[in-house]
Protein backbone atom coordinates (compact mmCIF):
# COMPACT_ATOMS: atom_id res chain seq x y z
CA UNK A 1 0.00 0.00 0.00
CA UNK A 2 1.85 3.58 -0.87
CA UNK A 3 2.19 6.15 2.26
CA UNK A 4 -0.45 8.16 0.39
CA UNK A 5 -3.02 5.68 -0.15
CA UNK A 6 -6.02 6.15 2.03
CA UNK A 7 -8.06 3.28 3.06
CA UNK A 8 -11.58 3.00 1.90
CA UNK A 9 -13.00 4.07 5.37
CA UNK A 10 -11.37 7.14 5.44
CA UNK A 11 -12.12 7.76 1.45
CA UNK A 12 -15.78 6.99 2.18
CA UNK A 13 -15.47 9.17 4.72
CA UNK A 14 -13.72 12.33 3.27
CA UNK A 15 -16.49 11.90 0.36
CA UNK A 16 -18.96 13.38 2.45
CA UNK A 17 -17.66 16.35 3.60
CA UNK A 18 -18.89 19.80 1.81
CA UNK A 19 -14.94 20.96 1.11
CA UNK A 20 -12.99 19.60 -2.10
CA UNK A 21 -10.23 17.98 -0.53
CA UNK A 22 -7.08 15.81 -3.02
CA UNK A 23 -3.94 14.36 -1.85
CA UNK A 24 -0.71 14.42 -4.21
CA UNK A 25 2.80 12.32 -4.31
CA UNK A 26 6.26 13.65 -4.08
CA UNK A 27 5.80 14.11 -8.04
CA UNK A 28 2.58 16.04 -7.72
CA UNK A 29 0.68 13.49 -9.15
CA UNK A 30 -2.98 12.53 -7.59
CA UNK A 31 -3.16 9.81 -5.23
CA UNK A 32 -7.10 10.39 -3.98
CA UNK A 33 -9.55 12.95 -4.43
CA UNK A 34 -13.13 13.21 -2.36
CA UNK A 35 -15.65 13.78 -4.84
CA UNK A 36 -16.37 17.32 -3.99
CA UNK A 37 -12.87 18.14 -5.44
CA UNK A 38 -13.92 16.60 -8.49
CA UNK A 39 -17.34 17.93 -8.27
CA UNK A 40 -16.50 21.44 -7.52
CA UNK A 41 -13.64 22.09 -10.04
CA UNK A 42 -15.88 20.27 -12.83
CA UNK A 43 -13.29 17.87 -13.32
CA UNK A 44 -13.26 15.31 -16.61
CA UNK A 45 -12.82 11.69 -15.26
CA UNK A 46 -9.65 11.23 -16.68
CA UNK A 47 -8.43 14.00 -14.46
CA UNK A 48 -9.56 12.77 -11.40
CA UNK A 49 -7.74 9.24 -11.83
CA UNK A 50 -5.14 8.41 -9.48
CA UNK A 51 -1.89 9.50 -11.05
CA UNK A 52 -2.98 12.47 -12.76
CA UNK A 53 -0.10 15.29 -12.37
CA UNK A 54 -1.29 18.24 -10.72
CA UNK A 55 -0.15 20.22 -13.96
CA UNK A 56 -2.85 19.11 -16.52
CA UNK A 57 -5.58 19.51 -13.87
CA UNK A 58 -4.07 23.25 -13.60
CA UNK A 59 -3.95 23.16 -17.60
CA UNK A 60 -7.68 22.04 -18.00
CA UNK A 61 -8.54 24.99 -15.18
CA UNK A 62 -6.35 27.29 -17.44
CA UNK A 63 -8.16 26.06 -21.25
CA UNK A 64 -11.50 26.63 -19.83
CA UNK A 65 -10.73 29.90 -18.46
CA UNK A 66 -10.80 29.81 -14.71
CA UNK A 67 -7.00 31.25 -14.34
CA UNK A 68 -8.24 34.24 -16.86
CA UNK A 69 -6.66 35.60 -19.45
CA UNK A 70 -3.05 34.58 -20.91
CA UNK A 71 -1.25 31.71 -22.30
CA UNK A 72 -2.43 28.64 -20.35
CA UNK A 73 0.96 26.82 -20.15
CA UNK A 74 2.20 29.77 -18.17
CA UNK A 75 -0.55 30.11 -16.77
CA UNK A 76 -0.85 26.48 -15.11
CA UNK A 77 2.21 26.79 -14.27
CA UNK A 78 2.08 30.01 -12.16
CA UNK A 79 -0.94 28.04 -10.69
CA UNK A 80 1.08 25.37 -9.86
CA UNK A 81 3.51 27.18 -8.37
CA UNK A 82 1.15 29.61 -5.96
CA UNK A 83 0.72 25.81 -4.51
CA UNK A 84 3.84 24.90 -3.75
CA UNK A 85 6.56 27.32 -3.55
CA UNK A 86 5.66 27.79 0.44
CA UNK A 87 4.80 24.90 2.90
CA UNK A 88 1.74 26.36 3.29
CA UNK A 89 -0.71 28.85 1.35
CA UNK A 90 -3.60 30.08 0.99
CA UNK A 91 -5.64 31.69 -2.10
CA UNK A 92 -8.93 32.42 -3.34
CA UNK A 93 -10.15 32.30 -7.58
CA UNK A 94 -13.17 32.36 -9.27
CA UNK A 95 -14.99 28.97 -10.53
CA UNK A 96 -16.40 28.41 -13.92
CA UNK A 97 -19.58 29.13 -13.05
CA UNK A 98 -18.23 32.52 -11.41
CA UNK A 99 -18.08 31.19 -7.69
CA UNK A 100 -15.00 32.09 -5.37
CA UNK A 101 -13.06 29.19 -4.06
CA UNK A 102 -10.52 29.26 -1.39
CA UNK A 103 -7.83 27.05 -1.65
CA UNK A 104 -5.41 25.85 0.97
CA UNK A 105 -2.24 24.01 0.17
CA UNK A 106 0.21 22.36 2.27
CA UNK A 107 3.31 20.47 1.79
CA UNK A 108 3.79 17.28 3.49
CA UNK A 109 7.03 15.95 4.82
CA UNK A 110 8.00 13.45 1.59
CA UNK A 111 7.07 16.11 -0.21
CA UNK A 112 3.80 15.69 -1.33
CA UNK A 113 0.82 17.76 -1.09
CA UNK A 114 -2.42 18.14 0.02
CA UNK A 115 -5.14 20.32 -1.14
CA UNK A 116 -8.42 21.36 0.29
CA UNK A 117 -10.53 23.74 -1.14
CA UNK A 118 -14.22 25.82 -0.34
CA UNK A 119 -16.99 27.44 -2.13
CA UNK A 120 -16.75 30.73 -0.12
CA UNK A 121 -19.18 32.68 -2.66
CA UNK A 122 -21.73 33.87 -0.02
CA UNK A 123 -19.24 34.74 2.49
CA UNK A 124 -17.01 36.64 0.41
CA UNK A 125 -20.84 38.33 -1.16
CA UNK A 126 -21.37 38.50 2.65
CA UNK A 127 -18.31 40.55 3.43
CA UNK A 128 -18.29 42.56 0.44
CA UNK A 129 -21.45 44.00 1.23
CA UNK A 130 -20.20 44.68 4.43
CA UNK A 131 -17.50 46.35 3.44
CA UNK A 132 -19.99 48.27 0.77
CA UNK A 133 -22.22 49.28 4.54
CA UNK A 134 -18.89 50.12 6.33
CA UNK A 135 -17.63 52.67 3.02
CA UNK A 136 -21.44 53.84 3.62
CA UNK A 137 -21.39 54.07 6.73
CA UNK A 138 -18.05 55.74 7.58
CA UNK A 139 -19.07 58.37 4.37
CA UNK A 140 -22.37 58.92 6.51
CA UNK A 141 -20.17 59.35 9.63
CA UNK A 142 -17.99 61.98 7.82
CA UNK A 143 -21.27 63.66 6.38
CA UNK A 144 -22.28 63.88 10.50
CA UNK A 145 -18.78 65.08 11.18
CA UNK A 146 -19.26 67.52 8.92
CA UNK A 147 -21.97 68.67 9.86
CA UNK A 148 -21.62 68.77 13.38
CA UNK A 149 -18.13 70.36 13.10
CA UNK A 150 -20.99 72.98 10.67
CA UNK A 151 -23.19 73.15 13.52
CA UNK A 152 -20.95 73.91 16.78
CA UNK A 153 -18.91 76.42 14.82
CA UNK A 154 -21.91 78.28 14.10
CA UNK A 155 -23.00 78.23 17.41
CA UNK A 156 -19.96 78.97 18.90
CA UNK A 157 -20.66 81.94 16.57
CA UNK A 158 -23.86 82.19 18.04
CA UNK A 159 -22.54 81.90 21.63
CA UNK A 160 -19.96 84.34 20.97
CA UNK A 161 -22.90 86.83 19.55
CA UNK A 162 -25.27 85.75 22.80
CA UNK A 163 -22.14 87.05 25.20
CA UNK A 164 -21.47 90.10 23.32
CA UNK A 165 -25.29 90.77 23.50
CA UNK A 166 -25.33 90.00 27.22
CA UNK A 167 -22.14 92.16 27.60
CA UNK A 168 -24.06 94.95 25.90
CA UNK A 169 -27.14 94.41 27.71
CA UNK A 170 -25.51 94.64 30.97
CA UNK A 171 -23.98 97.53 30.35
CA UNK A 172 -27.31 98.92 28.79
CA UNK A 173 -28.88 97.97 32.49
CA UNK A 174 -26.16 99.61 34.39
CA UNK A 175 -26.61 102.31 32.32
CA UNK A 176 -30.40 102.72 32.64
CA UNK A 177 -30.20 101.95 36.06
CA UNK A 178 -28.60 105.17 36.48
CA UNK A 179 -30.25 107.20 34.52
CA UNK A 180 -33.86 106.31 34.86
CA UNK A 181 -33.31 105.93 38.80
CA UNK A 182 -31.46 109.42 38.73
CA UNK A 183 -34.89 111.77 37.87
CA UNK A 184 -37.27 109.23 40.40
CA UNK A 185 -34.38 109.91 43.05
CA UNK A 186 -34.86 114.11 42.32
CA UNK A 187 -38.26 113.17 42.85
CA UNK A 188 -38.42 111.63 45.58
CA UNK A 189 -36.43 113.44 47.68
CA UNK A 190 -38.35 117.24 46.43
CA UNK A 191 -41.57 115.00 47.79
CA UNK A 192 -40.01 114.07 51.08
CA UNK A 193 -39.29 117.78 51.57
CA UNK A 194 -42.86 118.96 50.27
CA UNK A 195 -44.37 115.82 52.97
CA UNK A 196 -42.44 117.08 55.71
CA UNK A 197 -43.17 120.65 55.16
CA UNK A 198 -46.91 120.00 54.46
CA UNK A 199 -47.76 118.38 57.74
CA UNK A 200 -51.06 119.51 59.41
CA UNK A 201 -52.08 121.34 56.02
CA UNK A 202 -54.56 121.24 53.19
CA UNK A 203 -51.78 119.42 50.99
CA UNK A 204 -50.66 116.65 53.25
CA UNK A 205 -52.56 114.36 51.08
CA UNK A 206 -51.85 115.29 47.70
CA UNK A 207 -47.95 115.22 48.56
CA UNK A 208 -48.63 111.51 50.42
CA UNK A 209 -50.38 110.38 47.27
CA UNK A 210 -47.01 111.62 44.97
CA UNK A 211 -45.00 109.83 47.04
CA UNK A 212 -47.02 106.57 47.16
CA UNK A 213 -47.24 106.62 43.20
CA UNK A 214 -43.19 107.50 42.89
CA UNK A 215 -42.75 104.96 45.57
CA UNK A 216 -44.99 102.66 43.33
CA UNK A 217 -42.66 103.37 40.19
CA UNK A 218 -39.52 102.89 42.11
CA UNK A 219 -40.74 99.20 43.10
CA UNK A 220 -41.18 98.25 39.51
CA UNK A 221 -38.40 99.68 38.38
CA UNK A 222 -36.24 98.12 41.04
CA UNK A 223 -37.78 94.35 40.54
CA UNK A 224 -37.59 94.95 36.07
CA UNK A 225 -34.18 95.88 36.85
CA UNK A 226 -33.55 93.42 39.00
CA UNK A 227 -34.84 90.08 36.95
CA UNK A 228 -32.94 91.40 33.91
CA UNK A 229 -29.63 91.27 35.55
CA UNK A 230 -30.49 87.72 36.84
CA UNK A 231 -31.78 86.30 33.45
CA UNK A 232 -28.94 88.13 31.50
CA UNK A 233 -26.12 86.58 33.48
CA UNK A 234 -24.93 89.42 35.44
CA UNK A 235 -25.31 88.42 38.59
CA UNK A 236 -22.40 86.67 39.44
CA UNK A 237 -22.66 85.13 43.13
CA UNK A 238 -19.34 85.73 45.39
CA UNK A 239 -19.89 83.50 48.35
CA UNK A 240 -17.86 84.66 51.63
CA UNK A 241 -18.25 84.27 55.37
CA UNK A 242 -20.86 86.50 56.45
CA UNK A 243 -21.84 87.12 60.35
CA UNK A 244 -25.90 86.88 60.25
CA UNK A 245 -25.94 89.76 62.37
CA UNK A 246 -24.80 92.02 59.80
CA UNK A 247 -27.79 90.87 58.04
CA UNK A 248 -30.23 91.61 60.63
CA UNK A 249 -28.96 94.55 61.11
CA UNK A 250 -29.04 96.00 58.13
CA UNK A 251 -33.11 94.88 57.60
CA UNK A 252 -33.52 96.45 61.04
CA UNK A 253 -32.25 99.65 59.45
CA UNK A 254 -34.00 100.00 56.71
CA UNK A 255 -37.31 98.54 56.87
CA UNK A 256 -37.91 99.34 61.11
CA UNK A 257 -39.21 102.90 59.53
CA UNK A 258 -41.67 101.19 57.74
CA UNK A 259 -42.80 98.89 59.91
CA UNK A 260 -43.10 102.20 62.52
CA UNK A 261 -45.43 103.52 59.76
CA UNK A 262 -47.78 100.93 59.66
CA UNK A 263 -47.67 100.31 63.65
CA UNK A 264 -46.46 96.68 62.62
CA UNK A 265 -43.97 94.85 65.63
CA UNK A 266 -40.61 94.10 63.84
CA UNK A 267 -38.66 91.70 65.88
CA UNK A 268 -35.07 90.49 64.51
CA UNK A 269 -33.72 87.49 67.25
CA UNK A 270 -29.66 88.08 67.41
CA UNK A 271 -27.32 85.64 65.95
CA UNK A 272 -24.02 85.08 65.84
CA UNK A 273 -23.63 82.18 63.20
CA UNK A 274 -21.44 82.68 60.41
CA UNK A 275 -22.82 81.66 56.56
CA UNK A 276 -21.44 81.41 53.33
CA UNK A 277 -23.30 83.35 50.90
CA UNK A 278 -23.07 86.20 48.37
CA UNK A 279 -23.91 89.07 50.94
CA UNK A 280 -25.18 91.67 48.58
CA UNK A 281 -27.52 88.69 46.63
CA UNK A 282 -28.93 86.68 50.07
CA UNK A 283 -29.31 90.36 51.44
CA UNK A 284 -31.80 91.39 48.37
CA UNK A 285 -33.69 88.01 49.56
CA UNK A 286 -34.42 88.49 52.40
CA UNK A 287 -35.33 92.24 52.21
CA UNK A 288 -37.80 91.68 49.46
CA UNK A 289 -39.04 88.63 51.91
CA UNK A 290 -39.36 91.46 55.35
CA UNK A 291 -40.35 94.08 52.81
CA UNK A 292 -43.75 91.49 51.25
CA UNK A 293 -44.28 90.39 55.21
CA UNK A 294 -44.49 94.28 55.80
CA UNK A 295 -46.65 94.82 53.39
CA UNK A 296 -49.26 92.24 53.65
CA UNK A 297 -49.09 92.30 57.66
CA UNK A 298 -52.37 94.42 58.86
CA UNK A 299 -52.00 97.28 60.85
CA UNK A 300 -51.05 96.30 64.59
CA UNK A 301 -49.41 92.74 63.08
CA UNK A 302 -45.65 91.18 63.83
CA UNK A 303 -43.28 90.18 61.52
CA UNK A 304 -40.42 88.18 63.14
CA UNK A 305 -36.88 87.52 61.44
CA UNK A 306 -34.66 84.94 63.43
CA UNK A 307 -32.09 81.64 62.35
CA UNK A 308 -32.29 78.26 63.31
CA UNK A 309 -29.80 75.62 62.66
CA UNK A 310 -30.41 72.61 60.52
CA UNK A 311 -27.51 69.74 60.92
CA UNK A 312 -25.01 71.95 58.61
CA UNK A 313 -27.02 74.51 57.10
CA UNK A 314 -28.98 77.71 58.79
CA UNK A 315 -32.87 78.08 58.30
CA UNK A 316 -33.12 81.71 58.22
CA UNK A 317 -37.19 82.25 58.59
CA UNK A 318 -39.39 85.46 58.21
CA UNK A 319 -42.48 84.72 59.83
CA UNK A 320 -45.42 87.18 59.70
CA UNK A 321 -49.53 87.28 60.77
CA UNK A 322 -50.47 88.51 57.45
CA UNK A 323 -53.13 87.34 55.14
CA UNK A 324 -51.43 84.31 54.27
CA UNK A 325 -52.58 81.67 51.64
CA UNK A 326 -54.07 78.87 50.81
CA UNK A 327 -51.37 75.52 49.56
CA UNK A 328 -53.12 75.79 46.53
CA UNK A 329 -51.87 79.02 45.68
CA UNK A 330 -47.82 78.38 46.65
CA UNK A 331 -46.93 78.32 42.92
CA UNK A 332 -48.86 81.18 41.82
CA UNK A 333 -47.52 83.48 44.69
CA UNK A 334 -43.90 82.99 42.61
CA UNK A 335 -45.49 83.92 39.67
CA UNK A 336 -44.31 87.16 37.81
CA UNK A 337 -47.51 89.89 37.46
CA UNK A 338 -49.52 87.84 39.54
CA UNK A 339 -51.18 88.49 43.05
CA UNK A 340 -53.49 87.31 45.30
CA UNK A 341 -57.05 89.28 45.30
CA UNK A 342 -56.57 90.28 48.51
CA UNK A 343 -53.02 91.06 48.38
CA UNK A 344 -53.83 93.06 45.38
CA UNK A 345 -56.91 94.92 47.88
CA UNK A 346 -54.45 95.48 50.78
CA UNK A 347 -51.05 96.71 48.95
CA UNK A 348 -50.06 98.00 45.43
CA UNK A 349 -47.45 96.59 43.42
CA UNK A 350 -46.93 93.60 40.49
CA UNK A 351 -46.16 91.10 41.80
CA UNK A 352 -42.42 90.51 41.28
CA UNK A 353 -40.78 90.55 44.92
CA UNK A 354 -41.73 86.95 44.84
CA UNK A 355 -40.39 85.83 41.86
CA UNK A 356 -37.11 88.00 41.95
CA UNK A 357 -36.58 86.02 45.44
CA UNK A 358 -37.11 82.59 43.20
CA UNK A 359 -34.95 83.59 40.52
CA UNK A 360 -31.62 84.77 43.36
CA UNK A 361 -32.53 81.17 44.77
CA UNK A 362 -32.05 79.33 41.94
CA UNK A 363 -29.07 81.42 41.02
CA UNK A 364 -27.29 81.38 44.37
CA UNK A 365 -28.12 77.14 44.43
CA UNK A 366 -29.92 77.53 48.12
CA UNK A 367 -33.14 76.29 48.75
CA UNK A 368 -36.29 77.91 49.74
CA UNK A 369 -39.12 76.56 52.18
CA UNK A 370 -43.15 78.57 52.58
CA UNK A 371 -45.73 77.20 55.18
CA UNK A 372 -48.92 79.50 55.13
CA UNK A 373 -52.40 79.70 56.40
CA UNK A 374 -54.74 82.14 54.97
CA UNK A 375 -55.82 84.67 57.40
CA UNK A 376 -53.15 83.18 59.99
CA UNK A 377 -50.02 83.98 58.70
CA UNK A 378 -47.02 82.65 56.30
CA UNK A 379 -43.26 81.56 57.01
CA UNK A 380 -40.89 81.84 54.15
CA UNK A 381 -37.23 79.97 55.14
CA UNK A 382 -34.13 80.12 53.34
CA UNK A 383 -31.80 78.07 54.00
CA UNK A 384 -27.99 79.30 54.05
CA UNK A 385 -24.42 77.00 54.15
CA UNK A 386 -22.92 77.27 58.00
CA UNK A 387 -19.04 78.50 58.63
CA UNK A 388 -17.81 76.47 61.36
CA UNK A 389 -15.23 77.64 63.58
CA UNK A 390 -15.53 80.77 61.87
CA UNK A 391 -13.82 84.19 63.79
CA UNK A 392 -14.59 87.20 61.63
CA UNK A 393 -14.61 90.95 62.95
CA UNK A 394 -18.07 92.47 62.80
CA UNK A 395 -18.08 95.34 60.67
CA UNK A 396 -19.81 98.54 61.46
CA UNK A 397 -23.50 98.81 60.74
CA UNK A 398 -25.45 101.62 60.88
CA UNK A 399 -27.42 101.90 63.99
CA UNK A 400 -31.81 102.48 63.82
CA UNK A 401 -32.78 105.64 63.63
CA UNK A 402 -33.84 104.92 67.42
CA UNK A 403 -29.82 105.87 67.56
CA UNK A 404 -29.20 108.41 69.88
CA UNK A 405 -27.20 110.47 67.56
CA UNK A 406 -29.97 113.47 65.93
CA UNK A 407 -29.18 114.93 62.71
CA UNK A 408 -29.93 118.71 63.47
CA UNK A 409 -26.80 120.70 63.02
CA UNK A 410 -24.56 118.30 61.26
CA UNK A 411 -22.56 119.69 58.80
CA UNK A 412 -22.97 117.76 55.86
CA UNK A 413 -21.24 117.81 52.43
CA UNK A 414 -23.41 116.68 49.10
CA UNK A 415 -21.79 115.86 46.11
CA UNK A 416 -23.54 114.77 42.77
CA UNK A 417 -23.46 115.62 39.26
CA UNK A 418 -26.90 116.32 39.05
CA UNK A 419 -28.04 119.72 40.36
CA UNK A 420 -31.74 118.73 40.33
CA UNK A 421 -30.41 116.14 43.05
CA UNK A 422 -28.64 118.79 44.74
CA UNK A 423 -31.37 121.14 45.33
CA UNK A 424 -33.54 118.15 46.65
CA UNK A 425 -31.33 116.75 48.81
CA UNK A 426 -30.47 120.21 50.24
CA UNK A 427 -33.90 121.41 50.57
CA UNK A 428 -34.68 117.71 52.78
CA UNK A 429 -31.35 118.12 54.64
CA UNK A 430 -32.06 122.01 55.25
CA UNK A 431 -35.33 121.08 57.08
CA UNK A 432 -33.97 118.24 58.93
CA UNK A 433 -31.92 121.46 60.12
CA UNK A 434 -28.30 120.16 58.81
CA UNK A 435 -25.83 123.01 57.69
CA UNK A 436 -25.73 121.43 54.01
CA UNK A 437 -22.97 122.57 51.36
CA UNK A 438 -23.50 120.56 48.06
CA UNK A 439 -20.98 120.26 45.01
CA UNK A 440 -21.49 119.23 41.52
CA UNK A 441 -17.61 117.66 41.51
CA UNK A 442 -14.04 117.87 43.16
CA UNK A 443 -12.99 120.89 41.27
CA UNK A 444 -15.61 122.85 42.46
CA UNK A 445 -15.07 122.11 46.07
CA UNK A 446 -11.32 123.22 45.34
CA UNK A 447 -12.06 126.47 43.28
CA UNK A 448 -14.68 127.26 45.09
CA UNK A 449 -13.03 126.71 48.25
CA UNK A 450 -16.12 125.30 49.89
CA UNK A 451 -14.35 123.97 52.83
CA UNK A 452 -12.17 126.66 54.07
CA UNK A 453 -13.47 127.24 57.64
CA UNK A 454 -15.93 124.55 57.18
CA UNK A 455 -14.95 120.87 58.34
CA UNK A 456 -17.82 118.32 57.33
CA UNK A 457 -18.82 115.73 59.67
CA UNK A 458 -19.84 113.77 57.12
CA UNK A 459 -20.55 112.98 52.95
CA UNK A 460 -22.74 112.35 50.87
CA UNK A 461 -21.20 110.85 47.25
CA UNK A 462 -22.51 109.86 44.18
CA UNK A 463 -20.82 107.24 42.81
CA UNK A 464 -21.16 107.97 39.52
CA UNK A 465 -19.25 111.16 38.99
CA UNK A 466 -17.99 113.46 35.61
CA UNK A 467 -14.52 112.52 35.72
CA UNK A 468 -13.98 110.27 38.46
CA UNK A 469 -15.96 107.60 40.85
CA UNK A 470 -17.52 108.43 44.22
CA UNK A 471 -15.10 105.98 45.97
CA UNK A 472 -12.43 107.89 44.44
CA UNK A 473 -13.82 110.87 45.39
CA UNK A 474 -14.02 109.79 49.24
CA UNK A 475 -10.40 109.11 48.92
CA UNK A 476 -9.63 112.22 47.96
CA UNK A 477 -11.42 114.32 50.65
CA UNK A 478 -10.44 111.88 53.38
CA UNK A 479 -6.37 112.24 52.11
CA UNK A 480 -7.26 116.11 52.07
CA UNK A 481 -9.25 116.91 55.37
CA UNK A 482 -8.69 113.68 57.96
CA UNK A 483 -8.79 109.32 57.22
CA UNK A 484 -11.81 109.26 59.34
CA UNK A 485 -14.24 111.52 57.48
CA UNK A 486 -17.32 109.17 57.57
CA UNK A 487 -18.83 108.72 54.15
CA UNK A 488 -21.95 107.21 52.23
CA UNK A 489 -21.99 106.34 48.66
CA UNK A 490 -25.83 107.34 47.38
CA UNK A 491 -25.57 105.64 43.99
CA UNK A 492 -28.32 104.02 41.44
CA UNK A 493 -25.65 101.50 41.04
CA UNK A 494 -27.19 97.85 42.70
CA UNK A 495 -24.13 96.13 41.64
CA UNK A 496 -22.29 93.61 44.10
CA UNK A 497 -18.97 94.94 43.21
CA UNK A 498 -19.67 98.45 43.93
CA UNK A 499 -21.53 97.61 47.10
CA UNK A 500 -18.24 95.13 48.07
CA UNK A 501 -15.69 98.10 47.15
CA UNK A 502 -17.41 100.74 49.24
CA UNK A 503 -17.55 98.20 52.58
CA UNK A 504 -13.91 97.29 51.72
CA UNK A 505 -13.38 100.74 52.52
CA UNK A 506 -15.76 101.48 55.08
CA UNK A 507 -18.01 103.61 53.59
CA UNK A 508 -22.05 102.77 53.99
CA UNK A 509 -24.19 102.36 50.97
CA UNK A 510 -27.75 104.23 50.12
CA UNK A 511 -28.97 103.58 46.93
CA UNK A 512 -31.38 105.51 44.98
CA UNK A 513 -33.90 106.29 44.86
CA UNK A 514 -33.16 107.52 48.43
CA UNK A 515 -35.77 106.67 50.76
CA UNK A 516 -35.26 109.33 53.18
CA UNK A 517 -36.56 106.94 56.69
CA UNK A 518 -33.03 104.68 55.62
CA UNK A 519 -31.12 108.19 55.06
CA UNK A 520 -31.73 109.55 58.14
CA UNK A 521 -30.85 106.52 59.83
CA UNK A 522 -27.66 106.27 57.65
CA UNK A 523 -26.58 110.13 58.48
CA UNK A 524 -27.57 109.25 62.53
CA UNK A 525 -25.26 106.16 61.74
CA UNK A 526 -22.21 107.77 60.22
CA UNK A 527 -22.54 111.21 62.89
CA UNK A 528 -21.59 108.38 65.39
CA UNK A 529 -18.80 108.11 63.76
CA UNK A 530 -17.78 111.46 63.18
CA UNK A 531 -14.61 112.62 64.75
CA UNK A 532 -12.90 116.03 64.00
CA UNK A 533 -8.62 115.92 63.58
CA UNK A 534 -6.96 118.83 63.17
CA UNK A 535 -7.79 120.84 59.55
CA UNK A 536 -5.81 120.68 56.89
CA UNK A 537 -5.23 122.83 53.81
CA UNK A 538 -7.35 121.34 50.69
Amino acid sequence: MHPLELSAAVVDAIDHIPQGLAVFDAGLRLVSANKSYVTLLGLPEELSRRGCPLFDMALFLAERGDLGPGDTTELAAARLNQLTAKSTSLSQRRGDAGQTFEFYSSRLPDGGLVVSFADVTSRVRAERELERVNQNLEGRVQERTAALRRVNSELEIARAKADAANHDKTRFLAAASHDLLQPLNAARLYTSTLIERAKSTAFAELANSIEASLTAVEDIMSALLDISRIDSGALKPAPAPVLVQELLKKIEVEYAPLAREKQISLRLVASRSTVLVDRTLVGRIVQNLVSNAIKYTPEGGKVLVGVRRRGARLRLDVIDTGIGFNRDQHRLVFAEFSRLERGARMAQGLGLGLSIVQRLVAALGLALELDSREGVGSRFSLFLPLVRQARLQQRPIVPPTEATFGVAGLKVLCVDNERAILEAMEGLLGHWECDVRTALSLKQIDRERLLEGWYPDLVLMDYHLDQTSGLDAIEWLRHNLGGHLPAALVTADRSPAVRALAEDRGIAVVTKPVKPAALRATISGLASQSRRPAMRRV
